[in-house]
């Protein structure tokens, strides 16, 4: 019997409540589904382009709502929950926010904390951009945790272009790497699968990449869209699963075995070599 997992597609607005109460009907028809493990995107409780709104419904990890309820969710259906990251108040003295994903285990712990190391500073064209840094504050390690499903290697979103993270991860042992997003419309048409793929052949690795998608509700400034197309990628490279634009939920089962039988064909996990330059102009 394989892996079964369930990536959670959502289309979250600025109201922590309200995107809780979408998650949690969605994580039981996980559950009810037979998942072993259910996997949320990135941001799961907040999308907002609003700082000033971000800085008065966001809490700190302790006393945030949404992993609170997700953990004992988790518990309550016995299945192990990927949250692809909530944004969280820090005790930083720039005020800056966490971009922090969590593993959660059957029993309600904590498993694993990652917070994203790339943030996303792009200007994608005239009329979108982004500053991640303005608001976010960068991690600094990588992360890979040993659970009695797979060894998970951890990600978000525009880490996705950093293929050294993914790498590392998986020479650290990670067997399936998620990459929960938001991603831009713009960006996700022209790169989403192609990297997904890149990454999973790279590494021998399956990929989980749950999506926010669509217009995200905002009663504080501008409205976000983001691509959707929440996608589980094989060792080999195949789309096993892509979800489309509509939220929901979406299943897929994954055989282990697929990871030694890729290693094996094409082992360039393995052959890593010491390399001299290039020199500096």
């Amino acid at each position: 019997m394989g892996l079964s997992a369930a990536l959670l597609q959502l289309n979250s607005g600025d109201d922590p409540a309200a995107n809780l109460r979408v998650t949690l009907k969605y994580l039981q028809q996980a559950a009810a589904g037979g998942a072993h493990i259910a996997l949320t995107p990135e941001v799961t409780n907040c999308v907002s382009a609003s700082r000033a709104h971000q800085q008065s419904v966001l809490q700190h990890e302790a006393d945030d709502m949404t992993l609170a309820a997700l953990r004992a969710a988790a518990r309550e259906l016995g299945i192990w929950v990927l949250i692809g990251s909530l944004a969280l108040k820090t005790r930083d003295a720039d005020g800056r926010f966490a971009n922090r994903s969590f593993l959660i285990a059957p029993d309600g712990t904590v498993a694993a904390r990652y917070d994203k190391v790339h943030m996303f500073d792009v200007q994608v064209s005239e009329a979108e951009s982004y500053r991640e840094s303005s608001g976010f504050r960068p991690g600094t390690r990588a992360v890979t945790v040993n659970t009695a499903l797979a060894c998970f290697g951890l990600s978000v979103c525009y880490d996705l272009r950093f293929a050294y993270l993914y790498r590392a991860l998986a020479q650290a042992g990670a067997e399936i790497l998620t990459v929960p997003a938001a991603f831009s419309p713009v960006t996700g048409a022209a790169h989403w699968e192609i990297l997904l793929r890149a990454r999973a052949i790279e590494t021998g690795c399956f990929v989980l990449a749950p999506a926010q998608t669509g217009q995200h509700a905002a009663q504080h400034g501008t409205p976000r869209q983001t691509y959707g197309h929440s996608m589980a990628i094989a060792p080999w490279g195949e789309v096993l699963l892509d979800m489309g634009t509509e939220p929901g939920v979406g299943f897929v089962t994954l055989d282990l075995d697929q990871i030694v039988g890729a290693r094996g064909r094409i082992p360039a996990l393995f052959h890593d070599r010491k390399i001299e330059g290039p020199a500096t102009p």
